[in-house]
């Protein structure tokens, strides 16, 4: 069965949306060994529009983490530019919040404090945090344990408050780094079929890194595929599959069936 798969130029992607994230020609280049420097990133360049789901795919070592980092203001590229809507994205800040493979909450607060934290800046009233607070540990599905320690949760439940910890803050662009790469695979499942609904529900443009070929195709609407050494894109796929996606249908296979192959070919 031929797997619904096609590259994307320009001049298919809709107009109608705005664009959010635009990525001009970045290169990212370190210097190793005293003098040795070494390219990791070479001219990326895509644009995202709002709403989109984008998984940037490759194998490890290609340079998606770093570009992540680039994205969020972590650390600024060697050349090229990074854009927010139509503005230099500067350093980090709640517009891009990233969600680590590791789920980095503060181990001496609770579920509930961990995801009011980001809020102590603003100017709420004490009862609106609180019915924010509320809202997101019923929509990842906490509800019950918001008076909990991380220590006394399981790893899912962690990657969940971590979710909600950001998604509180009503960010422009979500960016995930791996983030259910160390979860077992009937917990990833579940993260990610809650990932897709939180996703529907909040309308939230995301960034999502990934060496899972599987995992890309049943979150993304576009593939990145990246090269490495240096890392850049190979090819840019758009996903024409149906939502919801099931693993078990014939389409599925055949996507993921393809998309391996193109990186076996890198």
């Amino acid at each position: 069965m031929k797997p619904r798969l096609e590259i994307v130029s320009a001049q298919k992607r809709s107009t109608a949306v705005p664009v959010v994230l635009d990525v001009a020609q970045v290169s990212q280049r370190f210097t190793v060994s005293g003098s040795k420097e070494i390219t990791v990133l070479q001219d990326i360049g895509f644009t995202v529009r709002r709403g989109e789901f984008i998984c940037v795919l490759g194998r490890s070592g290609c340079g998606k983490s770093t570009l992540l980092k680039i994205l969020a203001g972590f650390m600024p590229p060697s050349a090229g530019i990074v854009r927010l809507n139509g503005k230099p994205a500067g350093s980090p800040g709640p517009d891009r919040c990233v969600v680590f493979q590791e789920d980095a909450l503060f181990a001496w607060l609770t579920v509930r404090e961990n995801i009011a934290f980001g809020l102590k800046g603003r100017r709420m009233a004490r009862r609106e945090k609180e019915r924010a607070v509320d809202r997101f540990l019923s929509l990842v599905g906490l509800t019950d344990f918001g008076d909990y320690l991380p220590a006394e949760i399981s790893a899912g439940m962690k990657q969940r408050v971590s979710l909600a910890r950001v998604l509180i803050l009503q960010p422009e662009i979500l960016l995930m780094d791996e983030p259910f790469a160390a979860l077992d695979a009937q917990t990833r499942e579940e993260m990610q079929d809650l990932l897709l609904r939180l996703w529907s529900e909040l309308s939230h443009t995301i960034v999502f890194v990934t060496h899972d070929v599987g995992e890309a195709a049943l979150l993304a609407d576009r593939v990145l595929l990246f090269d490495r050494a240096p890392g850049r894109i190979k090819e840019e796929i758009r996903i024409a599959l149906a939502r919801p996606r099931r693993k078990m249908e014939d389409d599925y296979y055949a996507l993921c069936r393809s998309i391996t192959a193109k990186i076996k070919a890198l």
